[in-house]
């Protein structure tokens, strides 16, 4: 059997979490035969940590095989000691009547803690996911705090708003789920990311030729995608915390599986127009484990090029919002 890797999650007794480390412990993120050691953080708060302890009693009675240890800790340096996967789930929320400047700030203070301490105590060889909202800009703020680790170990969740668009083309064209492919997501993962319809195929086939229906693929399928978590919160009072703990199992087994392509929030460096500073939702395929590079081969239109302009803005907005504390 393999050594165990360290994985390190934030957030780990909220909702997401909950419904994520049972998925690790059983092997759907790093495969059958990986072995893992959870290193949990939570905030040092009584009920956090007391939640965090039940939690940790429900790892331990699943009798996961995979499960060689557990690390509880409202202590970032004891929970990002020498881990190799560091899973940024946990954020401030927005509140009500709170300004999306604010809620930046607030939890940009977090994500610079947190960039700097995993750069200094995380395995050689650590990885970054950030789930934490607004994702995009708390990846970029993270990887700005790190000196030892490159930009490109940092990346952020896009891929909740890939398999929404999945199902959504999948049930307009009425087929299985696994007859769409290669539809990406660009830009933040916000109400302004673009699914690009144009290059994903259904059994084989342009999307746009099955689903003759420009309109709709203009109009409600991006809307549909864009503002499905609000509409979530809607039906059922809480945030889409089960699919999002799924998508990051998807985000992080893509970025192990060398040869898959997907699409994940990576630092832009000006590819498809975006601002090279900003992290932006694109395809990318992976190379070795961990590793990864943008597909560059996704000709644009002009519907395309102005969904990526918009989505760009607010990226570059968010990145102004913050500025102060990303400098040096």
């Amino acid at each position: 059997m393999k050594s165990p890797i360290r994985v390190a999650v934030t957030g780990a007794a909220g909702q997401i979490g909950y419904a994520l480390l049972f998925r690790i412990a059983s092997g759907a993120m790093f495969g059958p035969d990986q072995p893992v050691i959870l290193q949990l953080i939570e905030a040092p708060v009584e009920k956090a940590l007391k939640a965090l302890e039940g939690v940790a009693m429900e790892l331990d009675d699943c009798a996961f095989p995979l499960l060689k240890g557990i690390v509880q800790t409202d202590k970032p340096e004891v929970g990002f000691k020498d881990a190799n996967w560091c899973l940024l789930v946990g954020a401030k929320p927005r509140g009500p009547g709170m300004e999306r400047a604010d809620l930046l700030k607030d939890n940009g203070k977090i994500f610079i803690g947190q960039g700097q301490i995993i750069d200094a105590v995380a395995a050689a060889d650590a990885r970054v996911a950030v789930v934490g909202n607004p994702a995009n800009t708390n990846c970029m703020i993270a990887a700005s705090q790190a000196k030892r680790l490159p930009p490109e170990r940092f990346t952020a969740m896009v891929r909740l708003d890939q398999n929404r668009a999945q199902t959504q083309l999948a049930k307009k064209a009425g087929v299985d789920l696994t007859d769409v492919r290669d539809i990406f997501i660009y830009g933040n993962h916000s109400p302004t990311m673009f699914p690009s319809f144009a290059h994903a195929t259904i059994k084989n086939q342009p999307a746009t030729k099955v689903i003759n229906d420009l309109p709709w693929l203009q109009g409600p399928f991006c809307e549909i995608v864009g503002k499905r978590g609000a509409a979530i919160i809607a039906a059922r009072g809480a945030s889409s915390a089960a699919s999002a703990a799924n998508a990051l199992v998807d985000h992080v087994r893509s970025l192990v599986t060398p040869g898959a392509i997907h699409s994940c929030a990576v630092k832009s460096n000006g590819a498809y127009g975006f601002d090279p500073n900003v992290w932006a939702g694109m395809p990318v395929k992976t190379t070795t484990v961990g590793s990864y590079q943008v597909l560059p081969s996704y000709p644009m239109d002009d519907f395309a090029k102005s969904k990526i302009a918009a989505t760009n803005k607010e990226l570059v907005e968010e990145r102004s919002f913050v500025a102060e504390m990303i400098k040096g």
